[in-house]
């Protein structure tokens, strides 16, 4: 074997070993925003849902509103975000995760002033854990999903502020109901 074709060899293995391992980690990239991307589709259509069942067990006007706002704000992020899928070739999920089944179901056993509670306080925790991966995502490498979720999270954030103040009136007994 002349010196030249082991030249060949060698920096064609480099360039193999090379490639190997940098395609993990830019793989690896494309599965957390694909990751996201699902989880926040899932968690889109379970806050529509819930919204829904706001208005419907809710006995305060407070909370009613809430759940329409929660249904209107998370169907515009859903068609959003389904843009974002199709861009990213991301399969939609088709409902919420089996927790998020769990939850409703859970509280569509609920009426009145004890749905108001469980509602507003599950508002309060289910948006500020929804805020730190939004936040995570906002930073991704993928643009599309770091643009959705930083264009986001201000509704986010409004939605806990709104959360938290309904889970303290709900508390005090303050919310009016019709």
């Amino acid at each position: 074997m002349t010196t030249t074709t082991m030249m060949r060899l060698i920096t064609g293995a480099l360039a193999l070993g090379a490639a190997l391992l940098l395609a993990p980690g830019a793989n690896a990239a494309d599965k957390k925003a694909e990751a996201f991307v699902k989880e926040a589709m899932q968690g889109n259509m379970a806050e529509v849902e819930i919204g829904k069942l706001a208005q419907q067990n809710g006995q305060s006007d407070a909370v009613k509103q809430y759940g329409k706002m929660l249904e209107t704000d998370h169907g515009a992020a859903e068609q959003k975000l389904s843009s974002v899928a199709s861009q990213l070739g991301v399969q939609p999920p088709s409902e919420p995760s089996k927790k998020q089944k769990a939850e409703h179901d859970k509280m569509a056993k609920m009426t009145g002033e004890k749905f108001d509670r469980e509602f507003a306080r599950h508002m309060a925790k289910d948006h500020k854990k929804d805020i730190k991966a939004y936040e995570k995502a906002a930073k991704m490498k993928e643009q599309a999903v770091a643009s959705y979720a930083s264009d986001t999270l201000p509704v986010l954030k409004k939605h806990l502020d709104q959360a938290q103040s309904l889970e303290k009136s709900v508390k005090r007994g303050r919310v009016s109901a019709r």
